[in-house]
């Protein structure tokens, strides 16, 4: 998927019908209308975690993932702008992904694959990642245009 022009990807992760798990997905789909003009920013979404990932951020030089996190102090509609070493030092306070990101782009770096430079994660504190349903809980849908603006500030860095 990684395409030459592509330098950043903004990658929305989580299941659209488990309630909260799907706010990294919305909040893709909601940058890309407005991120659809500028070739070189891929906006994408998936459901997948670990070395599943591997083949969709291959070849990017940048990585925003935007995907639903569960803190024991967190509460819900809060949201982190974590480095990938950060998001994996927190995967023991319980995240709703079993994505050990880290791991998976050492492997693809290992195999020769080209893998982002950087990759920040913008994580979404939510409630509810059990429930079949497609609205999320009200703290996480209030968080979602806040969390929209935070990729759009990353994205205005230069990579």
């Amino acid at each position: 998927m990684g395409w030459s022009m592509s330098r950043t990807l903004v990658l929305g992760l989580g299941n659209p019908i488990l309630t909260d798990d799907g706010v990294g997905i919305r909040v893709a789909r909601t940058l890309q209308t407005e991120l659809d003009g500028r070739p070189e920013i891929t906006v994408a979404e998936a459901s997948v975690g670990g070395l599943r990932l591997l083949e969709i951020v291959s070849g990017f030089e940048r990585v925003i993932l935007v995907d639903a996190i569960q803190t024991r102090e967190g509460r819900p509609g809060d949201i982190y702008r974590l480095t990938l070493d950060a998001f994996c030092a927190s995967m023991h306070s319980g995240c709703s992904h079993d994505l050990d990101l880290f791991t998976a782009l050492e492997f693809g770096r290992q195999l020769g694959m080209p893998m982002p430079h950087e990759i920040v994660i913008i994580a979404v504190e939510v409630a509810d990642v059990l429930t079949f349903g497609e609205e999320p809980t009200p703290a996480v849908r209030a968080a979602i245009p806040r969390a929209v603006e935070i990729v759009r500030q990353e994205l205005a860095q230069a990579p």
